[in-house]
């Protein structure tokens, strides 16, 4: 048949038996489906050519190791005697079936389906090629062993023939010298080819199951037989020309050793010398094939960059940076240095090299091997220009890598000026703290501040990594006065959860009062008069209002609880991005929850270009790092990012010691929209009811209205009683307590998490349960037993969250596992929500416990937090007596307690 398939891909149609398969070949005219027989020897022809399909090279692979596989007589009869199958494969076998279906794998044809199709085409040769097949005779055919077969073969006839084979292979004798062997290649020269710019390669022959076994090539061939001094047996050769044949794949110039008689050696040109050095010695040992050098041919030139800031082309400035030169408008430069045994050389020996048309030069009487990369190093010795921060990276890690290849690098006075100024920011002499702060920061707090006032004078981002609770916050909030007071300064965007907004915005306004803050979320979104002063808002909305944003010229940018940008790839991340300012801050935690991409994308935010790329990122420290193969990176990167990433846990020395026993944090959430019908519906409703009620109803209708306005600010589905409720997005509380419970989990803590209702701790299981966090629940029809064995189990370390109604778990316990306690809604008395903290915060305790408060902005919730901030005399004489005490207000007294104010 004419057609031959090579412009269109193939694939294999199995049959049953496989001989009974077929071949469709496809070209741009039509489609053409050929019997095994008569593909086999399109496939064969095709095989060697360059443009075929990789569909057809895959085919072709396959089928002319189905004929190799019939030669050799592996295949025997499947288990029902009808036809034949592949059958004797080894290791080597499977990894050939393995390589050739990875080699050929592409776009919409996977690796699975290659292989496929390879092991089905080899089933079809060798049920095509045999002389016959179990159950019938095929005329013209092959035998098992490759020879015509005068009769036909039935499975126990072709058993016994491959037993006689054998036998006779083994009746020849056993030859104990080496036949498998390996090449390595040795470079020698004398002087006048030295001078010439030429040496000579040698091949060497080893033997592959003693390397000291060896011989030259010329040896190999120039004797044969028993006696041959060389030691090899007669099949060394064939074993050589093949691992030649490697060479030549990993290495064309050793094509011309495959030219001769003899492949002994062959001389090498400057032009294959520099190939050589380039990348075809690596490449032969890659493949298996070193390259032996000898001692007289130096190959020891060293390459390192010294780098410094540019003022032209050629020259460098070398004076100290001053804040605000550290930004996007310096300019630095690498400059080439390259050593010879660890000594610079000379700019004379530089020009030597410049000028040099071969790669062999005689530099200080010896004679040095040098590749094309360093003879285009002497050539060009000022290679570009790059960002501060890329300089800044070399210089914190002494290497920097360029074109991937890592090299050492030297840094002018300038850099290591910043380089210092870096390395002492956090331990050098505190800045003041601010007048206009109306707070005492502690020394690490302090510490903070003065590390983040430097790194933001020179232009710079820094992440801010401490534990939480311990007042990152408030450090941002100084490091605002402290950049308005230095006389420079503007307007700070913060990002954040939407439930932390509240939060920040009375930390705010408690901490810098005077300082203008406004919240742009919701409907409340006008830029327009931003000149100073915080601007709040979410991530979703700073997704949504990115372009707006950035039209600001914002000072600082904030990213809170910055592990929301850990995926660099999602939407949210890219608009932070978008949004430019004079410096940035990310605020977190949990700076790496899975792996350190998670790291690399806040710093990247903060800090662009410090990590490079984030596939660089992976290749040249990820990797590594994690793989735990090579802990020389890990200080590098430690040294990299160390002066822009301050983490302080609670535990290190110096830090916990100064913390308050016991640090109690108000979270203002909001309430989203449902909650707001539901809330205003039920007090429009139950006042109507109230109003009208005699004193006896009266009392019973206002405790109703205070525990149906607490339901509904802890979820809807509490309120409605909903036996199978959706419960994510219908709660900022909800919100709230998975990024608390996120970080507890991911700093190795431990929560309890109290709520006074037996209901609302069960929809909490069933979150808790869907999400897979590990955590049980007690309350008050626990057994004793029972109640005993869960103290236990969470002491021990078992499992991070214990879920507690406040009256069964408020008192009694010794929980001091926990060193983080959330009160998800709120008791009237103060003293029993202190005795339920009280179950962590207690003799025992290690930890600083931090105590988070869940109050509802604008409702009930936060008009009694109000109450027990505020007035203390007042909560100790009324609200001590709880809900009871609120039924004697009058009417409109309570109206005013329970309306949601907006």
């Amino acid at each position: 048949m004419s057609f031959v398939p090579v412009t269109g891909p193939a694939r294999l149609l199995v049959g049953e038996p496989p001989r009974e398969g077929s071949v469709e070949f496809t070209d741009e005219r039509r489609t053409i489906v050929m019997p095994i027989r008569g593909a086999l020897p399109v496939l064969g022809k095709v095989r060697d050519q360059d443009d075929i399909h990789p569909s057809v090279a895959l085919l072709a692979g396959a089928a002319l190791m189905g004929l190799q596989l019939v030669a050799s007589g592996r295949f025997a009869p499947d288990p029902d005697g009808r036809h034949w199958q592949v059958a004797g494969l080894d290791a080597a076998d499977q990894r050939r079936i393995t390589d050739l279906a990875r080699s050929r794998a592409h776009d919409g044809f996977d690796e699975a389906t290659a292989e496929g199709m390879v092991r089905g085409l080899l089933d079809a040769v060798v049920d095509t090629m045999p002389r016959t097949t179990p159950g019938r005779s095929r005329r013209g055919t092959l035998s098992p062993v490759g020879r015509p077969a005068a009769r036909p073969t039935s499975p126990d006839d072709f058993s016994d023939q491959l037993q006689q084979r054998i036998a006779r292979i083994r009746s020849r004798g056993k030859d104990d010298r080496s036949h498998l062997v390996s090449i390595s290649f040795r470079i020698e020269a004398d002087e006048e080819e030295l001078v010439a710019g030429a040496v000579r390669l040698v091949v060497q022959v080893h033997a592959v199951d003693n390397a000291a076994h060896l011989a030259d090539a010329s040896e190999l061939w120039a004797e044969a037989g028993p006696d041959a001094a060389h030691g090899f047996g007669d099949r060394a050769r064939t074993h050589a020309a093949i691992a030649l044949r490697s060479a030549a794949d990993a290495w064309p110039v050793l094509e011309r050793l495959l030219d001769l008689r003899i492949p002994d050696e062959i001389t090498l040109d400057s032009d294959e010398i520099l190939s050589l050095l380039d990348g075809g010695a690596a490449a032969l040992t890659e493949a298996g094939h070193p390259v032996m050098w000898p001692k007289y041919l130096d190959r020891d030139v060293t390459q390192r960059v010294e780098l410094g800031q540019q003022t032209s082309s050629r020259g460098r400035r070398e004076e100290p940076l001053q804040d605000g030169l550290f930004g996007p408008q310096a300019l630095f430069g690498f400059e080439w240095q390259l050593s010879l045994h660890g000594e610079q050389l000379t700019d004379d020996e530089m020009d030597e090299l410049a000028r040099t048309t071969s790669p062999i030069i005689k530099l200080r009487d010896n004679w040095v091997a040098v590749d094309s990369a360093v003879i285009k190093r002497a050539r060009k010795r000022l290679i570009r220009t790059i960002t501060p921060v890329q300089a800044l990276a070399a210089t914190l890690t002494g290497v920097v890598d360029i074109e991937e290849v890592p090299y050492e690098a030297v840094v002018g006075a300038s850099l290591l000026v910043v380089r210092d100024r870096l390395r002492d920011a956090a331990t050098g002499e505190p800045v003041d703290v601010p007048p206009a702060l109306r707070a005492e920061l502690r020394d690490y707090q302090r510490r903070g501040l003065t590390w983040l006032a430097e790194l933001t004078s020179l232009g710079l981002g820094a992440c801010l990594a401490d534990d939480m609770g311990l007042g990152k916050t408030i450090t941002l909030i100084a490091l605002h006065l402290h950049r308005a007071g230095e006389g420079g300064g503007g307007p700070t965007l913060v990002v954040c959860p939407a439930s932390l907004l509240g939060n920040w915005e009375a930390e705010i306004r408690r901490f810098a009062p005077g300082v203008a803050v406004r919240r742009h979320h919701g409907s409340a979104r006008d830029l327009a008069e931003v000149s100073d002063g915080f601007v709040l808002t979410t991530y979703g909305t700073m997704r949504n209002d990115a372009a707006l944003l950035a039209e600001v010229p914002w000072d600082l940018v904030v990213a809170d609880e910055a592990q929301h940008i850990k995926n660099s790839r999602s939407a949210a991340a890219r608009a932070l991005r978008a949004i430019p300012s004079t410096a940035r801050v990310a605020l977190t935690g949990t700076p790496v929850e899975n792996d350190l991409t998670e790291l690399w994308s806040i710093l990247d935010w903060a800090i662009p270009g410090l990590l490079g790329s984030r596939n660089a990122f992976r290749k040249v420290w990820a990797g590594p790092i994690e793989s735990g193969l090579e802990p020389t990176k890990a200080r590098q990167f430690a040294d990299l990012i160390g002066p822009f990433l301050l983490r302080r846990r609670k535990s290190d020395p110096g830090i916990a010691p100064e913390l308050p026993a016991k640090t109690e944090t108000d979270h203002v959430l909001g309430l989203t929209r449902e909650q707001v019908v539901l809330y205003e519906t039920l007090v429009r409703e139950s006042m109507r009811r109230i109003e009208e009620a005699d004193e006896e109803t009266r009392r019973g209708l206002v405790l109703k209205l205070l525990t149906g306005l607490k339901q509904i600010c802890n979820h809807p589905a509490h309120f409605l009683r909903q036996p199978n409720p959706k419960l994510r997005g219908r709660s900022e509380k909800l919100e709230l307590l998975d990024e608390l419970v996120g970080t507890v989990v991911a700093e190795d803590g431990a929560v309890l998490v109290f709520t006074q209702y037996v209901a609302m701790a069960r929809l909490l299981e069933r979150h808790l349960a869907a999400t897979g966090v590990p955590h049980q629940f007690l309350h008050g029809g626990t057994p004793v037993r029972e109640r005993d064995a869960m103290v236990a189990r969470f002491q021990a370390g078992e499992l991070p969250v214990f879920l507690l109604s406040l009256k069964a778990g408020g008192t009694g316990l010794n929980l001091t596992r926990a060193d983080h306690v959330i009160h998800f809604d709120r008791w009237w008395n103060p003293a029993v929500e202190d005795q339920a903290t009280d179950r962590a915060y207690r003799i025992g305790q290690t930890r600083p416990v931090q105590v988070h408060r869940c109050i509802t902005q604008g409702t009930i919730e936060e008009r009694i937090a109000e109450l027990l901030a505020r007035k203390r005399s007042l909560a100790d004489s009324v609200l001590a007596r709880g809900e009871t005490a609120l039924t004697e207000l009058s009417n409109a007294e309570l109206r005013d307690l329970v309306e949601l104010r907006r």
